[in-house]
């Protein structure tokens, strides 16, 4: 049985493209033939990707192909009208709303594509989501065969070298926090930066603050957020940009402690790699945020800046409440483990090969 993906791009260092690339990987261990088919993709990744519209020459109703959905893309009527067996992972869409003051054009698109989805209820043969969340999001829809495959990662790439040169700049002694992800609005990078400004203000100015993720698209909101920076008064607020993975390693290794403030994410895959790496994470319950910290980690519920910095306080100097959080996140990535997540992704694709989603 060949079982080939579908998606819009394949990109460097995306959580997605790398799960993807995961994905393949534990195909070919049993023995499937398995390619990736897309529309867009950085050179760096051409190795990996094949053209969407070759697929005609592999399409087979014997075959599966996993469909990860994005936002207006031809690759999705290209799924539409193959005669192969069909599952969908669903990662998401944002709200629109989050980007109606920041960017009007993705916040049009994250409207359209929440319609759109919509499409394929009766398309599909299995729709999954890499959460919960994102699961009871799909069946409220009226898809009636779903499922939860969390994200597939390789975490043993953390046990490589980071970037001395990231290492140097920022490795000065000070207690870091840190933060990753694409710079927009749902993000809420505005709160990571209000609980900083108490942390350093009332408990610890030996720190810093590291916010790392790409915002190319997003320098309104960039300058709003340096902007509000200024308005605090604050320093040693860092924005690395868009890094490359030997550099957002080096972040890792130099943390103290992981903030997230994010009001919607799907899956959160800086949480549960702070975990393997042993990073004490601290987080506001949004989306899948609860279900991904899986009882591990620190979970607050409201924004209260002044209690959620005085926790950053207590992780930096009581040790023994610092590896009681360690300790707990340690056993709740159990769920997420290769092996473990590779399990129950081939026993989807047996049930859909079988007819039995």
């Amino acid at each position: 049985m060949e079982i080939h993906q579908f998606a819009t791009s394949l990109t460097y260092g995306d959580a997605i493209s790398d799960e993807m690339l995961e994905i393949q990987k534990a195909l070919k261990k049993k023995g499937h033939r398995s390619e990736i088919f897309t529309r867009f993709y950085e050179p760096r990744m051409a190795k990996y990707a094949k053209d969407f519209r070759e697929y005609k020459k592999f399409s087979s109703p014997s075959n599966v192909v996993i469909f990860h959905f994005s936002i207006g893309s031809p690759v999705s009527k290209m799924f539409f009208r193959i005669p192969d067996k069909r599952v969908m992972i669903y990662h998401n869409i944002t709200p629109y709303e989050f980007f109606l003051d920041t960017h009007r054009i993705l916040s049009r698109e994250c409207y359209k594509g929440r319609l759109e989805i919509k499409l394929f209820v009766d398309k599909v043969d299995l729709a999954l989501g890499d959460s919960e969340f994102n699961r009871k999001e799909l069946e409220s829809l009226g898809y009636a065969n779903t499922g939860v495959l969390p994200l597939l990662i390789d975490y043993s790439k953390f046990d490589g070298k980071p970037d001395p040169v990231v290492r140097q700049i920022y490795d000065n002694g000070k207690f870091t926090i840190l933060f990753v992800g694409r710079v927009i609005p749902n993000k809420k990078f505005e709160d990571v930066i209000k609980t900083f400004h108490f942390y350093k203000k009332y408990f610890n100015p030996d720190s810093q603050l590291l916010l790392v993720g790409d915002f190319r698209g997003m320098e309104r909101y960039l300058a709003a957020l340096k902007g509000h920076v200024e308005e605090l008064e604050l320093s040693d607020v860092h924005f690395p940009g868009r890094v490359d993975f030997a550099e957002l390693l080096a972040c890792f290794q130099l943390a103290d402690v992981y903030l997230s403030m994010s009001e919607h994410e799907g899956f959160g895959v800086p949480l549960v790699e702070s975990y393997y790496l042993g990073l004490p994470v601290v987080a506001y319950a949004a989306g899948a945020i609860e279900e991904t910290m899986n009882g591990g980690g620190i979970l607050v519920h409201e924004k209260d800046f002044a209690k959620t910095a005085a926790l950053l306080d207590k992780l930096h100097k009581d040790e023994v409440f610092r590896e009681k959080i360690v300790l707990s996140q340690k056993k709740a990535l159990e769920k997420f483990s290769r092996e473990n997540v590779s399990t129950i992704l081939l026993d989807f694709i047996q049930r859909v090969a079988k007819n039995e989603s």
